[in-house]
Parts: structure tokens; sequence; C-alpha cells
């Protein structure tokens, strides 16, 4: 994180064990952000926003993550972006839904939340179908206006 933070794609890359683009260091806003979380809470490094790769083409197409662990009520929030030079491939799609699996896999997890500006139509269309149901608005600093949502995690087998 430090390295994206520094602008240094070479190290990041180095120290990840992957190329990674300079989308990433882009984020360097999130990265800050995620750095000083660890450094508060060790435990959330679990969680928080990682490279996303696409396998198959062995590219990274952007990242994902949660805001931190599980809260009290077992809630984590989705986050995810990607690399413009990738959208409308599907890979947003995919990044979430292996976010919901890494979600789902934990008995901590009851429910994933995800926030989004009502003008954002990419990521609208990205949560249709996925369970996510829409509980509320909320104002965000950053951002204004966003649309809350909800997906309760499956139930246990």
């Amino acid at each position: 994180m430090s390295a994206l933070i520094d602008g240094d794609l070479a190290a990041a890359g180095a120290a990840a064990g992957h190329p990674l683009s300079e989308f990433l260091v882009s984020e360097a806003w999130l990265w800050r952000i995620r750095r000083e979380q660890i450094l508060t809470d060790p435990a959330s490094a679990d969680w928080i926003a990682r490279a996303a790769v696409a396998v198959a083409e062995d590219i990274v197409v952007g990242h994902g993550g949660f805001h931190g662990p599980p809260d009290a009520d077992g809630m984590v929030e989705v986050g995810y972006s990607v690399d413009p030079a990738y959208r409308r491939r599907g890979y947003g799609r995919a990044i979430l839904a292996e976010l919901l699996c890494r979600a789902d896999a934990d008995p901590s997890v009851t429910a994933v939340r995800a926030s989004i500006r009502p003008d954002n139509a990419a990521s609208l269309a990205t949560l249709a179908g996925t369970g996510f149901v829409h509980i509320g608005e909320q104002w965000d600093q950053e951002d204004g206006l966003e649309l809350v949502f909800r997906r309760p995690a499956p139930p246990a087998p």
C-alpha cells in the first residue's frame, strides 16, 4: 500500500507478486485510508481492498474488498472498482461475486451492504440480480447522496 501511495508501481507490483496497473496508483486515497485502518486494527487486513486479477488473462482489472471486518451485527460493506480500461466486460460483476462468496463463507457475516450514488448506472446494474435490496439513502461527505442496499447472508447449510 505504501508503494501505491508513493506512486511506485514497480515496488508495489514486486510486493504484490503481480504487475499492477496505473489505475491502482490513481486510487492512492483508498490505500491511505486502508493503511491507516490496518495500523489501527490489524485484523481488518483480511477484509480490505485487494487487487482484482482476471486469472485467464493474467491482468489486474481493478480492486475489491470490504470497508472492514463484520461489525457487531455481522454486517460488512462491499467496495470495488474496475480500471476504466477494463470496464463493461463483466469484471465488476465477477469481483462482486467473489466478494459475496468471501462474505458467505464467513459464519460471522449476517449481511452485506452496498452504497452507490444514484447516478452510477454501472454499479447499480452490477448489483441487480445479486440479492441486494434497496433499504434507504445516506449522505456521504465525499460522494454526496448514496442509495443503500443490503443483502442477507444465505442460510447455513
